[in-house]
């Protein structure tokens, strides 16, 4: 009896070690993003970035010699989701680096739950200034910020000749945040603003908002919203017979899924976008840009979501820089690593420089921002 006692607690140890040994093997990296909700497609498109990051990183040697494990949890598109999804990546699962969280709003609500446990976000795709100005030391982002994108584009505002702008973006931080750059960037080159409406992520009837931006005239129509918004409203103003341009901010309306689910309600439209798929020649780091996409199309994934897939490849690949950089999976070592960090991403050379209050200082990446049309059912360089 008690020999066999004793091969029971042997037998058991043994599992502990296993399980502990199994534990040590990766490295875990917390990944928060709408899967479900009004932001999926895009969401989605993101974490299948990620993982080809992941797989692509592991296939070289991991990180510190393990394997990169992400866990990745739905954040539903919801605010007070995303806050759930990333207090349980850092309490329950124990990761010692976050990536989220798509959208602006999103992002802002997780971002006390960082300073609360002290750990670091890597930011892919939130656009709104209050990310990084707001003193949280904690965020490191590689997405532009709207002033970013509104400075990038100014001088093709004049190109254009824009004369009258109007706007339609999403009732949020993202939305909102976008008008207001680029209005503040448009009043400064004198052109007239008209309209400007909000609209609900998940609404799906903005025939009112329309009538209005039509009844106030002018030449463009500046829209910031996801892929499935902006279908809808392409084709709904051409119902209007609306004869604005239409140009998106954001980088998250996939032209190609666009060309595809719009028809020909996408001709004529402009999209300020961060990666250019159609013309690989166009980035900084090309090869880098062709081993992302050779991967995606590997996975037979959809071709329309190369524009938001990159942010997850760049944002692992970015983490993973600052993994190794600190020598350990460990939470404050990473955050002070992603200061030195310098990685080719699809979007060109990532590395951060500070923004907010002195001793609080964020992360900001300076990204590359293009400008693309649909022609003919196809994607044009401008």
């Amino acid at each position: 009896m008690q020999s066999s006692l004793k091969t029971l607690i042997a037998a058991a140890g043994l599992a502990l070690v296993a399980s502990a040994a199994s534990a040590q093997d990766s490295v875990k990296v917390g990944v928060s993003e709408p899967l479900t909700g009004a932001f999926a497609a895009s969401g989605n498109y993101v974490a299948q970035g990620a993982q080809l990051a992941a797989e692509a990183i592991n296939k070289s040697g991991g990180v510190l010699g393990k394997k990169i494990e992400l866990i990745i949890e739905d954040n539903k598109s919801n605010p007070t989701e995303a806050v759930d999804t990333a207090e349980r990546l850092i309490v329950k699962d124990k990761v010692p680096v976050l990536m989220g969280a798509w959208s602006s709003t999103l992002t802002l609500a997780v971002m006390p739950k960082l300073e609360e446990y002290k750990v670091p976000m890597l930011v892919e795709t939130s656009s709104s200034g209050k990310i990084t100005t707001s003193g949280n030391p904690y965020i490191f982002r590689i997405s532009p910020t709207s002033e970013m994108e509104a400075t990038a584009f100014a001088p093709i505002a004049k190109t254009l000749g824009i004369k009258k702008a109007n706007f339609l973006v999403t009732n949020n931080d993202f939305g909102k945040g976008s008008m207001q750059e680029f209005t503040k960037m448009l009043k400064g080159q004198g052109i007239d603003i008209g309209a400007q409406e909000t609209m609900e992520p998940a609404a799906t009837d903005l025939s009112a908002q329309l009538a209005k931006i039509k009844a106030s005239g002018g030449d463009t129509l500046f829209v910031t919203t996801d892929v499935a918004q902006l279908t809808l409203i392409l084709k709904q103003a051409k119902d209007q017979q609306i004869a604005m341009r239409v140009i998106t901010t954001g980088g998250s309306v996939a032209p190609d899924q666009l060309i595809e689910q719009a028809g020909d309600a996408a001709n004529g439209s402009y999209h300020l976008v961060f990666f250019t798929p159609w013309f690989p020649d166009a980035v900084k780091n090309p090869d880098v840009a062709q081993k992302f996409t050779a991967a995606w199309k590997e996975k037979n994934y959809n071709t329309g979501g190369l524009t938001e897939g990159f942010r997850g490849w760049d944002g692992i690949y970015t983490i993973a820089a600052a993994i190794n950089d600190a020598g350990k999976p460990d939470a404050e070592a990473i955050r002070e690593a992603f200061w030195k960090v310098k990685v080719k991403g699809v979007n060109g050379d990532i590395a951060f420089i500070k923004q907010g209050p002195a001793g609080k200082e964020s992360g900001q990446n300076v990204p590359s921002v293009y400008l693309v049309k649909i022609e003919g059912g196809k994607v044009v360089k401008q």
